[in-house]
């Protein structure tokens, strides 16, 4: 019997997480209005499809760009043939403006420290490939996007220690948190290499505030460690506060050319801003040109296409219509945010405040049977089962308080999202009835008891007398 290597047969990939069990039990019925209208609603997928139309509206505008066409003649032969991994200079150079264009050209970026990669996925693993040592730890606020036990560990053999963030504050980074987390990796004989956190946040739909930002960048740099700063959100905030990304908290602290300016690191995506996750789209940027060298070797690994390359430098060169469309998109997003947050509200379910990102951080802590990460499971496969609808768990995302979980928003049309909002006030209705029906049958039992002891009491009383003559 031939043997198979370790890591094909490990079990630390964490698919059997529910939040990927989740999306499986969605794909064995998923909802079809017209087909399937009893089917399971999939809200646990962080997709924007709220803006199509715009980017199908500059495709039949530029039909060169999408039939591999410059100046009216055919460049397929030119595109279908082999290309450096360094990336089309075209693309690269319509990126980094694009990125710009999303933080309100506060800053500006090099398209020589950045390195393409087939998605954020391949991005985030790659720089841990060239940060760290396998056994070695990087520390992430809680709760985080369970792919990351995926992207960061499966293959790297990279350990991740929590900071642990609560509702308490709004699950704000604070300076005690980080540091005890800094002590637990110590404990744990664990090497700490760096820090990664999500701006905006994945699962939370936040931005960090400066004094987040200004707290990490101290921290860093007391310990001589690294900052992986994933910003694939960062196009997605659509109310205050604005995003604000850790280049440019760099640069207005003077950090440029130094050698914590070499340790900062940043991870973008097309994916979730554009709304192109099967186009597979990443990149790496940083200062530290060894860092860039390296990630750009790995990425011979996973390229991008040079059509897709092609075609989207075309349109991200376009700076009228990124404009536009970064704008539109925002609002598309704040109106589809509200929704969902007022239909909540409608069955007595509240949201965390947010401003930003595909999904809400939803409070479910009153409709669990006890407050256990057994009841919030309990909780979501009713959920999942009886009302129908895929949403993942706070535990999945490493949060430490049950109750929470993660609803998208954007990877639907708004009549499938009234859809759910019904099917969830319908839920909370039954509860409601459940709970009011125990409390009388309960407020019954105990009038029946209290009758029963007041008649045992009058006997003993009468008996008492009874004796007394």
């Amino acid at each position: 019997m031939t043997t198979l290597s370790s890591k094909a047969t490990c079990n630390s990939h964490g698919q059997d997480s529910s939040y990927f069990l989740g999306w499986q039990e969605y794909e064995k019925n998923p909802y079809d209005e017209a087909k399937n209208p009893n089917g399971i609603i999939q809200m646990g997928l962080a997709e924007n499809q709220l803006s199509f139309d715009l980017l199908e509206s500059w495709l039949a505008e530029n039909p060169d760009a999408a039939a591999f066409k410059r100046n009216g003649e055919s460049i397929f032969r030119e595109l279908a043939l082999f290309q450096d991994y360094h990336g089309l200079a075209a693309f690269k150079n319509a990126m980094v403006q694009f990125m710009a264009e999303i933080r309100g050209n506060k800053v500006s970026f090099d398209p020589n420290k950045l390195v393409l990669t087939a998605g954020a996925t391949s991005a985030n693993e790659t720089l841990v490939f060239c940060l760290a040592e396998p056994g070695e730890a990087f520390l992430l606020p809680t709760p985080y996007y369970p792919g990351f036990d995926r992207d960061l560990k499966w293959r790297t053999g990279v350990e991740i220690v929590p900071i642990h963030c609560t509702s308490s504050n709004g699950y704000k980074i604070t300076a005690p948190a980080i540091e005890a987390a800094y002590q637990l990796a110590q404990t744990r004989n664990l090497k700490v290499k760096g820090v990664l956190v999500t701006n905006p946040s994945n699962p939370l739909g936040i931005t960090l505030t400066r004094r987040e930002l200004d707290l990490l960048i101290n921290f860093i740099d007391a310990k001589g460690i690294h900052l992986i700063s994933d910003e694939i959100y960062s196009g997605t905030v659509f109310n205050s506060p604005s995003f604000v990304s850790i280049m440019e908290v760099l640069v207005n602290r003077n950090y440029v050319g130094t050698g914590l300016w070499n340790r900062v690191h940043i991870v973008y995506s097309l994916s979730k801003d554009l709304g192109l996750p099967g186009f597979r789209v990443g990149a790496i940027y940083s200062n530290d040109h060894l860092v860039v060298a390296a990630a750009t070797k790995m990425s011979s690994f996973g390229l991008v296409s040079s059509q897709t390359q092609y075609l989207l430098s075309a349109m991200l060169s376009d700076s009228k219509f990124a404009k536009n469309y970064i704008v539109e998109n925002q609002k598309r997003l704040q109106n589809r945010h509200a929704m969902l947050v007022n239909g909540l509200k409608t069955t007595g379910i509240s949201c965390l405040e947010s401003n930003a990102g595909l999904f809400c951080w939803v409070d479910m802590r009153h409709l669990l049977s006890s407050k256990t990460f057994e009841a919030e499971m309990d909780l979501w496969k009713k959920i999942v089962y009886q009302v129908g609808l895929n949403i993942s768990p706070g535990s999945s995302c490493h949060c430490d308080e049950p109750g929470w979980f993660r609803v998208c928003f954007a990877n639907m049309s708004e009549e499938t999202l009234e859809l759910a909002i019904r099917r969830i006030k319908s839920f909370v209705n039954t509860i409601s009835s459940s709970k009011t029906s125990e409390g009388l049958s309960s407020s019954s039992t105990k009038n029946t008891r209290r009758k029963s002891l007041a008649k045992w009491v009058f006997r003993l009383s009468f008996n008492d007398r009874d004796r007394e003559r």
